[in-house]
């Protein structure tokens, strides 16, 4: 779910950088790049493997900044010791589990809010049957989660990961607040949204800190995973979390009512685990150490020293824009980001309409209360850990394409990337089935809750072939096309639930159940037609041809299907004209 801003870099950059716009969300979420041109990864933070003082003598390299020659700065050799790619594997792994921790945390609220759904009614006089009118709060979320990385992750392009963290937490801190203490359900309405954005803008941090520290595909397959897990998980645990909150004895009216027990919990806990984060979190984007060590020798010597990141920093204004644009034209003119924005958006949706189903159907047919129902939903967060427990396997099938790759040698296909998110997509939409007609009272509650486990691994398969699919065959473009995907993903979580109840009371669980699945099969056409398709697609897609940060390479793959172009493909137009190949609008790529 990371976003355009940090799409297109220059040439000088390698894979790895590129890989950052993966982590996003996110959806999700690949991230911000920074690289050096040596290869190294612009990073910032703590040093785990041990504190020095940088010596630049053999820096030499000199640019040009407002008509003078100044120095700039990068990394002091291969193995400079600030550089995150270099920091221990102790350190690693602790900063990886911590940002991951972070993720969970900031999700939760989106599932924690319903389990107060019958107080909140009687509180604020608001129905909640036949149309869901307490799940507005929940789709607000959704809505800030769509909207909100959109504006404000780019403008940590220049101040780097953690202030970025600490300003969404706190912001996220504060609306849990005003949804504490809403004294009426417009407060609670718009809190949320306030609150679900600043959430959605720290999970999309998490990853771009990931891949600042894990070098290549291999080393980070498994921080990914862990990442993948917990951005499902943490949405996933919440009605559990909030239902085990209102089982606390405390009068139904008035501040101390369970329902705000819920928000009051998460602020506690959140609001203690601020300073510890303070102290254990250090930047981790390149860029910005660079700058930080510009800044000091330009203090300390009086010399014109410069980060190369400072001289090439692109406005506010230009983030933004490109922030918008690109991911709308590409959900425009794409077929693949259309498709696989599609399928990501109803799994998606599927995993927050349980929130509500699930209450519905284990209520109705096993006389379950509110605790219950949050225990049955933690299936979701088991098919999860499954899923994560498997993607190894796929990372490593997506390695060995490397040396069956006729296209690019020696690197791996991008439809390997789906090997395992097909059977997936086949099980999420089995597990639907098995929800659906299971919903029985003859019919034991351990069969639809094994349903809705096979929903969560399918979820997450899903979940990961979409956002890794997109990262490799778009690269520079990952992030829009992630940032597309995204902005649909929590579209459909906002308003697919409103629908469940209506759903399910009228057709019945197994119909309602049969209706999801069949949606489901078709989409799980989805990935199979970009495993027999898939070159062929790339070579008729614009951005796709001119996607790779090698210039050679690029102008290798125009060259190989310019003739089969000119005869099939339509005519897309002049660059930078919508529904054109990418390129320079007003000045700027967009």
């Amino acid at each position: 779910m990371y976003l355009a801003y940090n799409d297109e870099r220059s040439t000088h950059q390698s894979y790895s950088q590129r890989t950052n716009a993966f982590y996003s969300v996110a959806m999700s979420s690949r991230f911000s790049d920074g690289e050096g041109k040596d290869g190294q990864h612009s990073g910032d933070s703590l040093n785990p493997a041990g504190t020095h003082r940088p010596d630049f003598s053999n820096n030499p390299d000199t640019r040009m900044k407002d008509g003078k020659e100044v120095e700039v700065v990068s990394w002091n050799g291969p193995e400079d010791s600030e550089n995150p790619f270099n920091w221990s594997l102790k350190y690693k792994w602790f900063l990886t589990v911590t940002v991951c921790f972070i993720s969970i945390l900031t999700g939760l609220p989106a599932g924690s809010y319903g389990a107060g759904n019958d107080l909140m009614s009687d509180r604020f006089n608001v129905k909640n049957e036949p149309f869901p009118n307490l799940y507005w709060a929940t789709c607000s979320w959704n809505l800030g989660a769509a909207l909100f990385p959109l504006v404000f992750v780019p403008l940590t392009e220049n101040t780097g990961r953690m202030p970025g963290y600490f300003f969404a937490y706190i912001v996220f801190e504060l609306f849990l607040f005003g949804s504490a203490f809403a004294d009426n359900f417009a407060t609670l309405v718009v809190t949320r949204f306030f609150g679900g954005g600043a959430s959605s803008v720290s999970i999309n941090i998490v990853g771009g800190s990931i891949s600042d520290i894990w070098r290549g595909d291999k080393a980070r397959s498994l921080p990914m995973s862990l990442f993948g897990f917990t951005s499902v998980a943490g949405i996933a645990l919440g009605p559990f979390i909030g239902s085990a909150i209102m089982q606390i004895n405390r009068p139904a009216v008035g501040l101390d009512s369970p329902w705000r027990w819920i928000f009051y919990v998460q602020i506690i806990y959140n609001a203690a685990l601020i300073p510890v984060f303070y102290f254990i979190l250090k930047e981790t984007r390149g860029d910005v150490i660079l700058q930080n060590r510009a800044k000091k020798l330009r203090k300390e010597t009086g010399r014109e020293i410069y980060a190369e990141s400072e001289l090439e920093r692109t406005s506010i204004y230009t983030l933004l824009k490109i922030s918008f644009m690109r991911p709308t034209k590409m959900l425009l003119t794409e077929p693949v980001v259309i498709f696989f924005t599609l399928w990501i958006s109803f799994a998606w949706g599927i995993l927050f309409l349980f929130f509500s189903s699930v209450v519905q159907t284990f209520s109705a047919n096993y006389g379950f209360g509110i605790f219950q129902t949050g225990l049955i939903q933690l299936a979701i967060t088991v098919g999860a850990a499954i899923g994560t427990f498997i993607n190894p396997i796929q990372d490593w099938l997506y390695l060995r394409s490397a040396s069956k790759n006729t296209e690019r040698s020696g690197k791996p296909i991008p439809e390997a990337r789906l090997y395992t998110s097909i059977p997936g997509s086949l099980l999420f939409t089995g597990g639907l089935f098995m929800y659906g007609w299971s919903s029985r009272p003859d019919v034991h509650w351990i069969v639809p809750t094994i349903g809705v486990c096979i929903v969560g691994v399918g979820i997450y398969s899903i979940y990961m072939g979409v956002v890794n699919y997109l990262t490799d065959a778009y690269e520079k473009y990952a992030a829009s096309a992630l940032s597309a995907a995204s902005l649909g993903r929590n579209t459909f979580g906002a308003f697919l639930p409103l629908a469940s109840y209506s759903l399910f009371a009228n057709l019945g669980f197994g119909w309602a159940g049969t209706l999801l699945g069949l949606i489901g099969a078709v989409l799980s056409v989805v990935p199979v037609v970009l495993m027999i398709k898939g070159r062929e697609i790339r070579a008729k897609s614009p951005f796709m041809l001119d996607s790779t940060f090698d210039e050679e390479e690029k102008h290798e793959r125009k060259d190989s299907v310019g003739k089969e172009n000119e005869k099939k493909a339509p005519n897309f137009g002049p660059a930078g004209v919508a529904g054109g190949p990418p390129g320079a609008v007003g000045g700027e790529t967009v």
